[in-house]
């Protein structure tokens, strides 16, 4: 179990706190809206009203034990910057920051966060990848554009062994694992037959995943 702090308890914030809660860590939430904290108290850790551009306040709620701070403020790009700012002098080393336009990233960017986050961007491409591939359930980006994806396994591909569904593409995509219901195939030999209701794990770059499109959904 680890802990964590969430700065600003906006739609993003709040959600990422509760999630983190259902994964069973502890989440400091910090906001100076009490409408937002009095909605969020009874469901994490600790729920505080702080003035995050403060620094003597951050260093009040003892951040320095969290495992990592996520800095979700929303449309206030002063208040966001000079908190990662108060962060940096506290030595907090995993610092996530919710960016909400070019500027606000080439900043951070220059301070030195561990990752910067588009949330309406990422969800974007999420959509459009999932309406270009409906076959494809999630996907996750490896980088140097090899990704993993899960594919739905149709009424039509029912029988159709993995050497026969990679045929043209064997030597470039790895078949990862199969899950079917509450069991995990893996490794793969090249004659598993896959079942109707089958999600197939699979590995490569994103144009040769791409390229199998059309037989998974013919």
């Amino acid at each position: 179990m680890a802990q964590f702090a969430v700065f600003g308890l906006g739609r993003f914030g709040a959600a990422a706190s509760i999630e983190l809660m259902r994964l069973g860590h502890q989440v400091i939430g910090v906001d100076n809206n009490t409408k937002f904290i009095n909605r969020l108290a009874d469901q994490l850790s600790h729920a505080v009203i702080a003035d995050v551009t403060d620094e003597q306040a951050l260093q009040e709620l003892d951040i320095q034990r969290c495992d990592a701070v996520l800095v979700a403020i929303g449309e206030d790009l002063e208040a966001s910057i000079l908190c990662v700012l108060h962060l940096k002098n506290m030595g907090i080393e995993q610092i996530w920051v919710k960016a909400t336009s070019k500027a606000h990233h080439m900043i951070l960017s220059r301070l030195g966060v561990s990752r910067i986050i588009h949330p309406e961007e990422e969800m974007g491409v999420k959509v459009a990848q999932a309406l270009n591939y409906p076959m494809v359930n999630q996907y996750l980006a490896l980088g140097n554009n090899q990704y993993l994806v899960e594919i739905d396994i149709t009424q039509r591909l029912q029988g159709i062994t993995v050497a026969a569904l990679l045929a043209d593409a064997n030597a470039f995509v790895k078949a990862v694992l199969v899950k079917r219901r509450d069991k995990l195939f893996s490794p793969l030999a090249s004659d598993f037959v896959l079942e109707h209701q089958d999600r197939l794990v699979l590995a490569g770059s994103l144009d040769i995943l791409k390229s199998l499109a059309p037989k998974l959904t013919a």
